[in-house]
């Protein structure tokens, strides 16, 4: 007996923000010029490095949200959803304008609406400044309760005879000469010993703990206590002339965790299926699109929105990008496939609404780009960062596999290409699974490299593509391709567009860590 074929999948929502791009329209009249969206950082100061900063305002969504919220929950979102939050949250918004009646369909379904919106780096700006807001905090701190004044254990300490006081204490930065460089520490290490042996600070902690012993046992008369604990806690404050706490860091830290952006959309689209984030690097929106191809497949799921969303570019990030030498510094776009100097750090979103082909239609739905027929996954399994041929390629067979094609059926593919000496080994990984007439696309110099996003950018800028019958042009200039690379393959899209060849559509992704994604797509029928 013949096997049911598998249930087909389709895109029927998308939304976009990247450099240059606030929106999916923005997004697609941009791919119809060859030049780079990409912009000087300037992130440490005056330097030598581009990056990919989103175009994206909030504010355009307010009405959107406040037709359907009370006006405080878009004030709200503002104050407490970080930048790769509001990013998925417009995309989404966008995503639903495609086809009238989706976002009801996604509330109707009730559990077999899904949520998978992941990220590359999450809120790493959030922690950040965070991290800083706290170290000075408790610097503050250390040191009010490090006083003289504050501490009569200091006080005792400091009226013993020198030679009868204790050994295992740090040194004292006013008694003992200090280099410049190492008197911040030495500050540092004292301050925090003595605030620690405090009598004053234990007494302070035992009336903060009287405060924070109030309690209620009906959810109703929360916000009273609440309101009851700040105002002893304000007297407190007064009473001891203390700084605030260290403790009392901002709670958007919490709020702003890698499943955050999924959870913002299910609830603003009030979807009551399974929210979660899928994270795994580069290869995140891969990732995220298997997984709802396989829920869809097998009954659990009638549509997933599904994406992936980066904050902008962040000094930590452009930092180690450039230690782990893989990020370009000359003031220069590296347009992958050529030079190999490296690539650029992008920020933004990119989210689809997939789902049931057939279903959808029923309802009246239309998909839009391609139909996505096959997505392989796998691991290198060797290194952090430095690819293999044998990971890629298991992605690239099981992705065939997927779709039930061969390669002799693919005519174009979109690369990972990240300017790096690995365009050499991926054209060749390519080359030992199709033959030399497939034409290929690497659009990083365009768009730069969004950790999580950047994948998606690049599928979706191929099915914009393939959806008018052309592919979009890239920033590479024939002459520029680097020499080893052109004498393994040499069927390449350059500045100017080109009609999309008949056949299938591939896109492959490697992550950090050896993760790779390969999604097969054709043209809608």
């Amino acid at each position: 007996m013949a096997e049911n074929p598998p249930i087909r999948v389709g895109v029927f929502g998308w939304g976009i923000v990247a450099p240059k791009s606030p929106n999916i329209a923005a997004f697609k009249a941009n791919l119809a010029s060859s030049e780079t969206w990409l912009a000087p950082f300037n992130g440490f100061g005056p330097d030598n490095l581009l990056v990919g900063d989103p175009e994206f305002r909030f504010a355009d969504y307010r009405p959107w949200v406040e037709a359907r919220f009370p006006p405080r929950r878009f004030q709200q979102l503002e104050e407490k959803a970080d930048l790769p939050a509001q990013y998925a949250i417009g995309a989404f918004i966008q995503g639903l304008c495609q086809n009238p009646g989706l976002e009801r369909e996604l509330q109707q379904l009730g559990t077999r609406a899904h949520v998978y919106v992941g990220t590359g780096i999450g809120s790493i700006g959030l922690y950040y400044d965070g991290s800083i807001t706290l170290y000075h905090a408790q610097r503050r701190w250390d040191r009010f309760w490090a006083q003289p004044e504050r501490n009569s254990a200091l006080r005792e300490f400091l009226a013993t005879p020198k030679d009868h006081r204790e050994t295992e204490v740090p040194a004292n930065p006013e008694t003992i000469f200090v280099e410049s460089e190492e008197r911040e520490a030495t500050e540092q290490a004292w301050s925090h010993y003595w605030a620690a042996r405090s009598p004053e600070l234990q007494s302070y902690l035992d009336e903060l703990a009287q405060i924070e012993n109030l309690s209620v046992e009906v959810e109703t008369a929360k916000l009273r206590v609440i309101r009851e604990k700040e105002r002893l806690h304000a007297k407190l404050q007064k009473k001891w002339g203390a700084p605030e706490p260290p403790w009392m860091v901002s709670a958007n830290l919490i709020w702003n965790i890698h499943n955050g952006p999924a959870a913002q959309i299910s609830m603003l689209g009030k979807i009551t299926g399974l929210s979660f984030a899928p994270v795994a690097a580069c290869s995140t929106f891969g990732v995220a699109l298997r997984l709802a191809m396989n829920a869809i497949r097998s009954g659990e799921a009638k549509a997933v929105v599904v994406g992936a969303t980066d904050p902008p570019p962040h000094p930590l990030v452009v930092g180690a990008f450039y230690s782990a030498r893989v990020i370009s510094a000359n003031r220069s776009v590296s347009v992958p496939l050529t030079h190999l100097r490296g690539t650029h750090v992008s920020g933004g979103s990119v989210v689809w609404i997939v789902g049931d082909f057939e279903y959808m239609k029923s309802k009246g739905f239309k998909p839009i780009g391609m139909e996505p027929l096959g997505v392989g996954l796998s691991s290198d399994a060797h290194h952090i960062i430095t690819p293999t041929l044998e990971g890629p390629r298991t992605a690239i067979l099981e992705a065939l596999a997927d779709a039930q094609v061969t390669p002799e059926t693919v005519g174009t593919w979109d690369l990972h290409a990240t300017g790096t000496p690995g365009d050499f080994s991926e054209i060749s990984c390519l080359r030992t699974v199709f033959p030399d007439s497939v034409l290929v696309t690497a659009r990083k110099g365009t768009f730069g490299h969004g950790m999580g996003a950047g994948g998606g950018w690049e599928l979706t800028a191929q099915y914009l593509g393939q959806e008018q019958g052309q592919i979009f042009r890239t920033p590479l200039a024939r002459e520029e391709v680097n020499p080893s690379i052109g004498t393994v393959h040499d069927q390449f899209v350059f500045d100017a567009d080109c009609k999309a060849p008949s056949g299938l559509a591939g896109k492959l992704s490697m992550g950090i860590g050896g993760i790779n994604a390969c999604v097969i797509s054709r043209p809608l029928r």
